[in-house]
């Protein structure tokens, strides 16, 4: 059988080669931190700059680990094998051994236990459910034809200020050989889906935005040739609805110009904020956002000696 040509935006990946960071004297930044600064800029240079961030084990982040690891898993067969050959995995036993070595990890690291056996049991039942309903309805939910799978985890590394890089990993991409087109996608696990008023956070959604600026200017793509997407799996569904309820949430955010340079420029303005012009962390007094949304799931909210909520 003859081998598949890459096509131009496969050999672009293919072929960069990322930069070399000093962490000597260079600073990588995620959309973590960005996020974490705009909910609040002291909790961000607790951690930060004082390293003083205890460690949080969640079986939601298990949860949410595991699961995306297996659903990538489950792409990697569908567009590098086939469909057919996806059908056949079991992804619910895949799960399962994901999930007990990411715990595995979690507890190590976090020296307890922090969830129970009932609930690391509803848990599994919810990622049943949801595997179950994306092998049922893969056809509805993915396009395999025509479909290149461009990375799992595709890394974007790039200088955006002195010594300073954006520094982040899509969760998968895909590219239309008929279209030319390239498609970002960002797997999100929730309770129950994202409501009409966390489709309208800006900061939610800047991550999926920064995704489709810098993913062209890192491999030199036309960005009218990127389209973005969120996928939102959900752990719950109303069981009694008049009619079915999706397990799976394809959310396309509004992505053109005026919207990633928003999302660039609070990207930068955090940069600024938090780094000199040689890229060196401020040693300053940051912002401290205090506020029940702010303050809710901090873990600096009982402890006043590191913040006073003044």
């Amino acid at each position: 059988m003859a081998k598949k040509k890459y096509t131009e935006i496969e050999l672009k990946i293919k072929n960069y080669i990322a930069p070399e960071i000093n962490h000597a004297f260079q600073k990588s930044v995620s959309y973590s931190q960005y996020s974490m600064w705009a909910t609040c800029p002291h909790r961000w240079a607790l951690k930060y700059i004082e390293n003083k961030e205890p460690y949080q084990a969640s079986i939601h982040t298990v949860f949410g680990t595991a699961f995306h690891e297996t659903l990538q898993d489950y792409l990697k067969v569908m567009y590098g094998e086939s469909g057919a050959n996806a059908d056949r995995m079991d992804l619910i036993s895949l799960f399962q051994s994901k999930f007990s070595e990411v715990y595995s990890k979690e507890y190590k690291a976090s020296g307890a236990h922090f969830t129970t056996a009932e609930q690391m049991g509803e848990f599994f039942d919810d990622a049943q459910a949801i595997l179950k309903y994306i092998q049922k309805n893969r056809n509805k939910i993915f396009t395999i034809r025509k479909m290149r799978l461009l990375g799992i985890e595709l890394p974007l590394l790039l200088k955006i200020e002195n010594n300073i890089y954006y520094k982040a990993f899509i969760d998968f991409a895909l590219y239309d050989e008929d279209l030319n087109k390239v498609y970002i996608y960002d797997i999100k696990t929730s309770t129950r889906g994202w409501s009409d008023s966390e489709k309208r956070d800006d900061q939610k959604v800047a991550q999926i935005l920064l995704y489709k600026e810098y993913f062209a200017r890192q491999f030199g793509w036309d960005i009218e040739q990127i389209e973005v997407e969120f996928l939102i799996v959900k752990r719950k569904i109303y069981e009694k609805a008049e009619y079915p309820i999706p397990r799976l949430q394809s959310f396309r955010p509004a992505s053109g110009k005026n919207k990633r340079r928003n999302a660039v420029d609070n990207f930068q303005a955090f940069v600024k904020d938090c780094f000199d012009e040689v890229g060196k962390p401020q040693i300053k007094s940051y912002l401290k956002n205090v506020g029940e949304k702010s303050c809710k799931w901090c873990p600096y909210k009982d402890d006043l000696s590191l913040c006073d909520k003044k």
